[in-house]
Order: structure tokens, then sequence, then C-alpha cells
């Protein structure tokens, strides 16, 4: 039995493993690893491989993988990666793995600068990226410093702004916040909405020359074929929509375009090499399938998966309202228990007060029976003085009337009775006097004691009011918890041609119309408009890049990416390939 060849296939987010037979097609192993991640919109994907002479190439899958000059290497090593671009995300993109994979992609892209990306777009494409990964921004558990050890930016990005990583973090965070509520699946597709905008996004780049020997690029995306000046593949001059094109065939390095206005002349370019006229038929052919099928009717087996993206989307959507739902009402409840938890502490402290004012009424009640009962003894004094006072008054008044019997009957001398009389009425008035002044003290105790009696009733009162019972705390709510690749012989000088066909499609032009996410939107349009102006402040402009300069010349002119597209695609296909020989 053959031996069994290891193979590792290392897709955005995993790598895979497989042990394949030296029969083994590249069909069969693509299937394998389709199969394994769940992705069934595989028109988008390929086998990406590095051959012995250290050239990226396309797994050939009608060839046997053993057969084709992959590095030796144990195991065999293959990448995973999206081969076309969709022209429109939101429109094209079924799945959701198949949006993750093309957000990781186009994410690597922009980070390392293949694709470029200004600055204020980067920053908010962070913050979508930020959303995808982390969900919805929570003070408590995204504390400062949760975004340092993430690559987010651009290098080229970070070197033009005098920001630190944590400031950086800080006007990503802010951005973050904005996003609350969305998605993580959503985050990632906004994301692409967004980048592809941006002009390099999508598009394959070759060297090329024209008859004329002029070095060029000839960009190859989703919608045509481009034609860029040396230093400058942002901005392309001539552009061919697929709708013009019925063949396209090379011979060794001449590369020829035929259109469909048959008075136009044939669009020849040369390449460096054979082995890129290759891949830029492989390519070619491969976009103008895919362009053709967006604009047929839906195939039955789309149509079905549109279907059930739908109610997979839907059933998110419900779940995520229920989790929304559920979310709030636990809220509601930690809310109303923490107003109940604070409501017992408040009545806590007020019962603590209570207490403490019946202790200090006790205590008062206390101290008033103590005085009311040394009030009772001085009355009770002052009435005996009083008692002892008035029987002495009586004595002396039974003393004065004996003597005044006395001096009657023995008729003493008026002077010695006089004195004894005056002795004895002073006598009178002074007890007299005492005891007014020991009546006086008696009322004062008196009055005093019916205060003292007063206090003690009022006390009495209010120790009964704080002592009656405190209503029962409610209880708490319960708790909701065919080509041949590989060869570059320039001894190969046959021809290799595909014909385009066009029939049967629908506004083939429609792409010409169409504006950016930050037109249509102006939610993002606002959002750039702030980051630019916040940006321009720790902007260092002497580090600008060559496309940092042409994207701000396409600014000032107004121009973006289908605003372009529809200028180099004006007039008919000769004066287009007249200007392209002119270059």
């Amino acid at each position: 039995m053959p031996k069994a060849v290891n193979v590792r296939v290392t897709t955005m987010d995993a790598e895979l493993e497989f042990a394949i037979q030296p029969s083994t097609t590249g069909k069969q192993l693509f299937d394998q690893v389709v199969k394994t991640i769940g992705l069934r919109e595989v028109w988008y994907f390929g086998l990406q491989y590095m051959d012995g002479k250290g050239y990226h190439t396309w797994l050939k899958l009608d060839k046997k993988v053993s057969s084709q000059d992959v590095k030796k290497e144990n195991p065999l090593q293959f990448k995973f990666r999206a081969k076309f671009f969709p022209e429109d995300v939101s429109e094209e993109l079924i799945q959701d793995i198949t949006q993750k994979l093309f957000f990781l992609q186009v994410k690597e892209g922009i980070l390392s600068d293949e694709v470029y990306c200004p600055p204020e777009t980067a920053v908010l494409l962070a913050s979508y990226s930020v959303q995808a990964k982390f969900a919805d921004y929570t003070k408590e558990v995204h504390r400062p410093g949760y975004l340092l050890s993430e690559r987010l930016l651009p290098h080229r990005v970070l070197e033009q702004h005098k920001l630190s990583r944590e400031q950086w973090e800080e006007r990503i965070q802010v951005w973050h916040e904005e996003h609350g509520g969305m998605l993580k699946e959503d985050a990632m597709l906004e994301y692409l909405k967004i980048a592809q905008d941006l002009e390099m996004y999508g598009v394959n780049y070759f060297d090329i020359k024209n008859k004329k020997g002029t070095e060029l690029w000839l960009g190859v995306d989703a919608l045509g074929l481009n034609i860029y000046e040396k230093d400058d593949k942002l901005t392309p001059k001539i552009g061919f929509p697929w709708s013009e094109i019925r063949n396209i065939s090379f011979n060794d390095k001449k590369f020829i375009i035929k259109p469909i206005d048959k008075k136009s002349p044939d669009f020849v370019f040369y390449a460096p090499r054979l082995r890129i006229n290759k891949r830029i038929l492989q390519l070619c052919m491969g976009n103008h399938e895919l362009y053709m099928r967006r604009r047929k009717p839906d195939t039955i087996e789309v149509q079905q998966m549109k279907a059930q993206a739908r109610e997979e989307k839907q059933q998110k959507q419900m779940e995520r309202a229920q989790l929304e739902n559920e979310k709030k009402k636990r809220e509601a409840i930690e809310k109303e228990k923490e107003q109940m938890e604070h409501e017992k502490k408040e009545l806590m402290m007020r019962l603590y007060q209570y207490e403490e004012q019946t202790k200090k009424a006790e205590k008062e009640l206390q101290e008033q029976l103590q005085r009311a009962m040394m009030l009772d003894q001085e009355r009770r004094r002052a009435e005996e003085e009083a008692i002892r006072l008035e029987s002495e008054r009586q004595a002396a008044l039974v003393a004065k009337e004996e003597l005044a019997r006395e001096a009657e009957n023995q008729k003493k001398s008026q002077e010695q009775l006089a004195a004894e009389l005056a002795e004895h009425t002073a006598k009178i008035a002074a007890l007299e006097e005492a005891k007014r002044r020991k009546e006086e003290e008696a009322s004062t105790w008196q009055l005093k004691a019916m205060e003292a009696q007063d206090d003690l009733i009022k006390t009495k009162e209010e120790l009964n009011t704080v002592m009656t019972p405190l209503p029962m705390l409610p209880p708490p709510p319960p708790m909701y918890d065919n080509m041949d690749d590989n060869s570059d012989s320039e001894e190969n000088t046959s021809t290799h041609s595909a014909d385009l066909q066009m029939e049967g499609i629908n506004d083939h032009r429609n792409e010409e119309d169409r504006l950016t996410e930050a037109e249509k939107n102006e939610r993002v349009q606002n959002q750039l408009k702030a980051l630019t102006s916040e940006l321009a402040q720790a902007r260092d402009e002497s580090k600008n890049t060559q496309n940092d300069l042409l994207h701000s010349e396409n600014i000032r002119a107004g121009r973006d990416k289908y605003k372009t597209l529809r200028q180099i695609r004006q007039g008919n296909t000769k004066q287009r390939i007249d200007e392209f020989e002119a270059l």
C-alpha cells in the first residue's frame, strides 16, 4: 500500500492536518478542507503553496497533489486563502464562516500594509475588529490596557503619529463603545463594507509592459482589468470591465485580450515571465466567471444557502433579543435588589437610631423619676416644717392671750407688760414671716413636682411611640438566573486561450454607479471626519509615504474608488486601448 503523505493546511484562524494518498487530487484535498471547516461558498477560495523556486502558486484541483511542485517538507504546507473577492460583501457573502475568513484575510492585508488604508479609516476599522473579538465594551471587564497586546493598526500609521500605545488605545476604545449592541458577525461585515472601498482591496497586481516597453502595473480584480502607472497603485489610469472582453490568451510572454467591440484592436501587453501570464489567465477566467454569476439569477444551491442563512440570522436575532430581554430583567432585579438593600440599610439605621433614642429616653425617665422623688421629699419636708411653725404660732397666740389675762389679773406694771407684749408681738411677727416663706417654698416645690410629672407622662408617650413594631420588609424578588504553473521554460511557445461568454447577464455595468460606504452611511462619514480631525493634531507630515500623498491628492480632487472607475472607463474600447499604447 502506498505510503500516506502528511499535509498541513493553514487557514486564517486554524491549522488542519491530513494524511493523503499519492493519488489524491487537489480537488479531493480542497473538498476535505472545506468540509472540515463547514464552508459552502467554495468558489472564492483556493489552496496556495510555495513551489520549489520560492514562488507562491495556487494548487491545481484537477491534478494530483504529489505531481505538483510543492516545496518538499514534512508535512507539505498549504495556505487556505481567498483567491477571488466579491464585489459587494453585504450582497454576496452568505455564511458567517465565509465572512470571518474574508475579514481575517483583509485585516491581515491592511495591517501588513499590502492594502493601503488611510489612518482615520484604519482606526475605525480597528474599533470594528475589537468589537468582533471582545463584543460590547464593558468598563468593569475591559480595563485600561486591554488592547495593548492587540495588533490593531498598520506600523506605518503608528509611526506617523506622535501617540503612545495607551493614547491609541483610548481612541480605539472610544469608538469601540460606539458599537455597543452589535453582534460579532455584524462587526466583521461592517469592517468589510468599509474595507472594500479601499483602492487596493481585492486587486492582484502584475508587472507588465506595453508595446513601447513602458513599465506598468496590471490590476486584476472582481470588476475587470485596470492599468496603473508604476509609481501609483492607488489610481488606475485605464479600465476594461469584464463585459467588454470576449477572449483572453497568451503565447510565451505575450498576453492578448480581444474586446467584444471587433472594431477595436487587441489589447496586448508583455509579462516578464511565462509563469505570470499563466496566473493572469487563471485569475481572469475565475473573476469573469464570478462576474457573470453575480449578474444572473441565483442557482438553486445559492438560493437554499441564502434562505438557510436568513433563517439562522433570524434565529440569532431572536436569541439575541431573548438574551437582551433576560439581561434587562436581570438588571432590573439586581437594581431592585440593590434598592431593597439600600432601604434595608436605611431601616436598620433608623432602627438603631430609635433604639438609641429609646435608651436615652429611658435614662431621662429614670433621672426624672429620681428628681420627682427628691422633689416630693422636699415638698413633704416643707409641709412638715409649715405644720411645726403653725403649731408654734398657735402656742405663741395662746401664750399671748395668757399673758394678757395675767396682765389683767395680776395688774402688772404697764412698762413690764408692754415690754413682754412687745417681745411676744415681735416673736409672733417673725414666726408669721417664717411661715410665709415656708409656704412659698412648698408652693415652688409643688410646681416643680407637677412639671416633672408632665415630663414623665410625655417621655412615656414618646417611648411607647418608638417601641411600636416596624413594618415587615417585603421578601426579595426571585432571581432569574489546466495549465502547468510550475513550468517557466521559455521554450514553451504553446498558446493558451479562453473565451469569455457574456450572454444572459443583466445590468453588467452597475458597479460604476456604486457609492462608498462613507457616502451611503452618514454615521460612518461623521466618524471618519471626526477621526481625521482628531489625528491631524498628532500627525507627523514628514513621515508621509508615497501612498499617503497619492491618497491625499485623490481626496483633494474629490476622487474615490468608484468615481475613478467611471472616469477610466469613459470612451469606447478602442480609445482606451490607444491610450494604453501611448503610456
